[in-house]
């Protein structure tokens, strides 16, 4: 494993932790009363675009799963297409997951339905950048042993740490302390970006630390 694998990883990682940043702070030149918790419906749009747009233009720079194999044009269309299919059945499967969990079944549909769109932003996406299409490929990074790069490895990290994220986000809900981000899903979709950041940053530095003891299969 390469110092300077590490360092692209690293580096891709701190622009999606950038395009968090940006998705805070830009609208609000342009928004007025624009804040996270005022007007959240907004920011869930704003910061969803805003990494999947990152992760999109870091797939086509980095590229990290190149292939030598030139794919006609009907192939590409046909892969674009798949991802958008899968894309949006992993937000209706969040927001059906959501509900199932306590989630308001009639009121709040739109508030529950970008908060799965985001949490698909954080896990399918890049899964989609990263494997395309192939459920297969999902299953294999996401078994024990199955990865086979230090970017597979990370996508491993930072989609646990966006469910976990996520998961502890709901805590605080049903507690009596009236704290405006305790409305549903503000705690769970801050939980869930915080965990995504915190994967970003974590994954990077566990890999550097254990760079010696990993193995791929490629490799």
């Amino acid at each position: 494993m390469k110092d300077t694998d590490i360092k692209r990883l690293l580096y891709a990682h701190l622009f999606c932790i950038f395009s968090i940043i940006l998705s805070v702070f830009i609208p609000s030149f342009f928004l007025e009363n624009f804040s996270i918790l005022e007007t959240h419906l907004t920011w869930l749009c704003i910061c969803s675009g805003f990494v999947t747009a990152v992760n999109l233009v870091l797939y086509l720079v980095v590229k990290p799963n190149a292939s030598s194999k030139r794919s006609s044009l009907s192939h590409k269309v046909t892969r674009l297409l798949k991802c958008c299919i899968y894309f949006l059945m992993s937000c209706f499967s969040f927001h059906v997951i959501f509900v199932l969990y306590g989630a308001p079944l009639i009121e709040l549909v739109l508030e529950t339905f970008s908060f799965a769109v985001l949490l698909s932003t954080f896990t399918t996406i890049p899964c989609l950048c990263l494997l395309g299409p192939n459920l297969k490929a999902w299953l294999r990074v996401f078994s024990r042993n199955g990865v086979t790069s230090i970017w597979e490895n990370s996508l491993q990290i930072t989609t646990i740490s966006s469910f976990v994220g996520a998961w502890l986000g709901a805590f605080p809900i049903p507690l009596d302390w009236e704290r405006p981000w305790q409305v549903w899903p503000i705690s769970c979709t801050l939980g869930a970006t915080f965990g995504y950041v915190a994967g970003l940053v974590i994954s990077p530095l566990w890999i550097y630390w254990n760079r010696k003891q990993l193995t791929y299969k490629n490799s």
